[in-house]
C-alpha cells in the first residue's frame, strides 16, 4: 500500500506578468466552468485543485492599500 508524505504548511505569494497571469486565469475559468480539475504550478510546487473546491472573492482595505484576492479552498484528500 502507498504512503502519502505529509505536507509542509506553506503561504507563498508570487507575482507574474500581465501575459502569464491571465493564461492562467483563463485555463482556471475554462475548467471551473467545465466541471473539472485545475492544476497549477506556484514556485516549484505542482497543486491539484478539485473541481469541488469553495470558490470566494476577498476584499481588504488597509489605512494606504487594497486588496483584491480570488480564493480556491478544499480539503485534502488523505
Amino acid at each position: 500500500m502507498a504512503t502519502q508524505k505529509k505536507k509542509r504548511k506553506r503561504d507563498i505569494e508570487k507575482n507574474y506578468p500581465v501575459t502569464q497571469f491571465v493564461k492562467k486565469l483563463r485555463r482556471l475559468a475554462d475548467c471551473i466552468e467545465q466541471g473539472q480539475r485545475f492544476q497549477i504550478q506556484v514556485a516549484g510546487e505542482r497543486v491539484s485543485i478539485p473541481a469541488t473546491a469553495i470558490i470566494n472573492i476577498e476584499h481588504e482595505r488597509g489605512d494606504s492599500s487594497e486588496e483584491v484576492e480570488f480564493q480556491l479552498r478544499w480539503t485534502r484528500e488523505k
